[in-house]
């Protein structure tokens, strides 16, 4: 016999994503909320995008607080930089660890180049990578192997450093990663996630087929997908309140969405265009639990624009935010500029 579907509504999707993705309600400051908000990874392609994902889920947030010790930063999934939970580095990196042998020796034997080049110091990649007669961006194929650690400013190249080998297998990191993707970006697709992941499609359908007795088939109005079973409780829950507002970042995990899935976050076609440009994205603003406009930052000013008229209690709730942002070396009050 084949298991009915479970219908989930547009809202019901929302509101699980913001719940897991702690967008609801800040968690309390602490380590243990750290890796919570970084449970999916979080995006730092921009310059600090990650810093402000955790301000936006954690109270407390200060503008070096992506430096805590329990964090660590990584080229991660599609060899983009991301910070994780040290004791998760496995996950996001054996993870995306390619499964066909030319590009797995390829990963393995450059991490080995590049550490025994090191010998445990640490320098920038287009030093290291010139130095192995490589370009430096190929030293990102090596952080698959879990063992290359980087730091990134984002006005400089990154510093690089080689760790010890994790003591996780491949397959295992690349479930963990399967089973994280699913609870953060649930409902999702096998296809869904091997775009997420920068791994080929089949791999992607070989992990949910691996974990096929721990998902649950799901419809959703913007077609069939999965969810882990443990999660269908969460997805059933009574309505909670939401945040007045947050401000996402380009690369958040709550809009790091693509094709039918973007349509459900933000129904509106020209609104989409405007939230995932072919470019740079510009931030998310989130108010009431609903994508409400972007914002963008240039200096000590902030320009948001609003899809719609926002009342004056939400403007006050916007600027509150702008004003707690944690951002480094910015000194005297951020400016609000509302563009609508």
């Amino acid at each position: 016999m084949t298991r009915a579907l479970l219908d989930l509504t547009r809202s019901q999707v929302l509101a699980f994503r913001r719940h897991v993705g702690a967008l609801d309600e800040r968690l309390p400051r602490g380590q243990r909320s750290l890796r919570r908000a970084a449970w999916a990874g979080l995006q730092d392609s921009m310059p600090r995008a990650a810093l402000l994902s955790i301000h936006a889920r954690v109270e407390g947030t200060e503008p070096f607080t992506w430096q805590d010790p329990s964090l660590v930063q990584l080229w991660g999934p599609r060899f983009s930089v991301f910070v994780v939970a040290a004791r998760d580095l496995a996950v996001f990196s054996l993870g995306t660890l390619p499964d066909d042998a030319k590009g797995r020796q390829r990963a393995e034997d450059l991490a080995a180049r590049l550490s025994a080049f090191l010998g445990g110091a640490r320098m920038t990649y287009g030093e290291a990578g010139r130095a192995l007669g490589v370009h430096p961006n190929r030293l990102r194929y090596a952080a698959a192997t879990g063992t290359v650690l980087i730091r990134w400013e984002g006005a400089r190249q990154p510093t690089v450093w080689t760790v010890a080998p994790p003591e996780v297998g491949p397959r295992d990191a690349r479930l963990a990663l399967a089973r994280r993707y699913l609870h953060i970006y649930g409902p999702a697709t096998p296809e869904g996630f091997a775009r997420w992941a920068g791994i080929g499609p089949r791999h992607g359908v070989a992990a949910f087929e691996a974990l096929r007795r721990s998902l649950t088939p799901v419809r959703t109005p913007v077609g069939d997908a999965w969810i882990l079973s443990q999660d269908e409780a969460t997805f059933a829950a009574a309505p909670r309140p939401t945040a007045p507002a947050r401000l996402l970042p380009s690369g958040d995990s709550y809009l790091l969405l693509h094709g039918r899935d973007r349509e459900l976050l933000v129904p509106d076609a020209a609104r989409r265009r405007a939230l995932w440009t072919p470019r740079v994205w510009p931030g998310g603003l989130l108010v009431g639990g609903q994508i409400a406009g972007t914002w963008q930052r240039a200096d000590a000013a902030m320009t948001v624009q609003p899809w719609r008229r926002l009342s004056r209690a939400e403007r006050d709730a916007v600027a509150a935010e702008v004003e707690s942002l944690p951002l480094p070396g910015i000194s005297g009050r951020i400016v609000v500029r509302w563009d609508d």
